[in-house]
């Protein structure tokens, strides 16, 4: 491979993606499958989960769907992967919305949607998938955004969002490290994938996004692969101590 991602090798390991069917989350997890894991791909929609599955170099991806904003149904999810996969290594919290817009542009459906995917199906996700992980001291990446950092150009409400992400991840890594569970975040600027298409056209604000990274260019999926899989990966990880009492 050629995306820095060679080196990782996650052979066996059960790895969640969800929004796992395109973008982001789609290059994570063809990655993670080239590096031997078990993958499982979450979305709403089947088509695009399914073809991920299609693609899979080692034959053992698989594809479920689940509405995040729905805490049932990611309990479902969670009993489904253990009941078939038997553990939990990684979970990869990538699903996300993004609508573009100030805030009297942005209609109130619209941020109650942003809300259910970006924030509750972040807590939804946590709350489900942290005892499995705590059993096998796996750990979890999620994909915030810059949006979540520091103010950006008609997206107030998107980064509402992803500011409570980029917080929530932090508080999440200080509850669940005494457990051996670790906790991560990437922060991508402008990504270029369909959801964020009609941004990335717009010849007004897409310089200026590209005009704040160093490489002075939009980001792509497979840039976001080899970050997500070196923080799931043990290669920053010490010894254990053996003095790590787990959460109850």
């Amino acid at each position: 491979m050629s995306d820095g991602t060679a080196d990782f090798d996650f052979t066996d390991r059960v790895v969640l993606v969800t929004g796992g069917g395109t973008g982001i989350g789609r290059a994570v997890a063809r990655a993670f499958d080239a590096a031997g894991a078990r993958v499982v791909v979450a979305g709403r929609r089947r088509e695009p989960l399914d073809e991920v599955v299609a693609e899979s170099r080692t034959g053992r991806s698989s594809a479920r769907t689940v509405d995040l904003g729905v805490a049932d149904d990611v309990d479902r999810l969670l009993d489904e992967v253990i009941s078939t996969e038997g553990r939990l290594d990684v979970v990869v919290s990538n699903a996300g919305l993004y609508v573009g817009g100030s805030v009297d542009e942005v209609t109130r459906d619209q941020w109650r949607d942003m809300v259910s995917t970006n924030i509750e199906g972040l807590f939804n996700l946590t709350r489900s998938c942290f005892p499995h992980l705590a059993a096998c001291r796996g750990n979890l990446v999620a994909v915030s955004s810059v949006s979540g950092l520091r103010g950006d150009w008609s997206q107030a409400p998107y980064n509402a969002t992803k500011g409570a992400v980029s917080q929530m991840v932090r508080s999440l890594a200080l509850d669940w490290g005494p457990a051996g569970v670790r906790v991560n975040a990437i922060a991508p600027s402008l990504t270029d994938t369909a959801a964020t298409h009609d941004l990335v056209v717009d010849e007004v604000l897409a310089p200026q996004f590209a005009a704040r990274t160093g490489l002075g260019r939009l980001g792509t999926p497979e840039d976001m692969a080899g970050p997500v899989l070196f923080l799931a990966s043990e290669a920053d990880v010490p010894p254990s101590t053996g003095r790590i009492t787990p959460v109850t």
